[in-house]
Parts: C-alpha cells; structure tokens; sequence
C-alpha cells in the first residue's frame, strides 16, 4: 500500500488485545488514539520503547487518548513481555499485517548488508474525526515517547474547543 499522509482517514482494523480484549479503531472514534508500531516484544530497543510508552500512559490518558502498541507478535508473547517489564500499555498482535500492511510499515529493510521484509517504527496519532493528524517516524527510540505525548499536545491545542 501506498505510504499514508496526515489528514487522510487512518485504515480502520480490529485486533487482540493482550489483556483478552479487543481494539478497534473505529470503535475508538470520537477521542484521539496514539498507535505506536514496534518490530519486536522483548528486544533493547522495543524494551525501551514500549517502557517510555507506560512511563508517560497517565500523561497520554489525562489528553484523552487511547494508547496502544502493535507488533507482529502473539498475544502469549505480549503477556510474558508486558508482565516481564510491568507495561502499562496495552499490546495488539498482528501477525497477519492487518494493521501494519494498510499503514504501509511492512517494507524491504537492510541491516549489515542483509536485506528482509521487517515492520517500519513509526507511531501515528489519529483524531477524534478518525483522521491521522500526525506521523512519526522513530528515527530515535530513546524519547520517542515523549516526542508523541508533545505532538498530542500540540494536536489538542490546535483543535477547535468543544
């Protein structure tokens, strides 16, 4: 799929949530939503991401947005990783791509000189209006998380007020 822009209507999916619930995002509609796409459960840097993730969940919740992390891991694999490190952030599996293909994050990677097909870190905040009002690229895991909580607030302090 072609790489998605702010402003366009964010692809609507469904998946497991690793407290045995489920995540929609259509069903999330009328309150700002922060995904944050990570390759891998229990790796350096996805331990950090997701860490700094939980560390900022009540910031992200006093703005009014559902925070959710995606990986193409299972649903036992996020139980063991997000009790291992006391996440407070909830997981959805997608080992089928139904998110991370229409967000076109599934591309062509190299690392030491081997090309693979791998997930692209990029987080996404998606309005209340189910728009995608900003990409981010996590070109740096470390404060990447409060890249995204500074991006929400500049999205809400944009907003029209209610």
């Amino acid at each position: 799929m072609a790489d998605l822009s702010e402003g366009d209507l964010a692809p609507d999916f469904t998946l497991p949530l690793d407290d045995g619930t489920v995540f929609s995002l259509a069903a999330a509609r009328g309150q700002p939503v922060v995904l944050y796409f990570y390759p891998e459960d229990d790796s350096g840097g996805c331990t950090d991401e997701n860490r700094e993730f939980s560390d900022r969940a009540k910031a992200f919740a006093s703005l009014g947005a559902r925070l959710v992390g995606i990986s193409p891991d299972t649903i036992q694999s996020h139980v063991k990783f997000r009790s291992k490190y006391g996440l407070a952030v909830p997981l959805a599996s997608d080992p089928d791509h139904l998110a991370i293909e229409p967000y076109g994050l599934w591309k062509l990677k190299k690392l030491y000189g081997r090309e693979f097909m791998g997930l692209i870190r990029t987080s996404f905040i998606i309005g209340a209006d189910g728009r995608i009002a900003r990409i981010v690229r996590a070109t740096r895991i470390l404060g990447h998380a409060q890249k995204m909580l500074e991006a929400l607030e500049a999205h809400d302090a944009a907003a029209p007020a209610k």
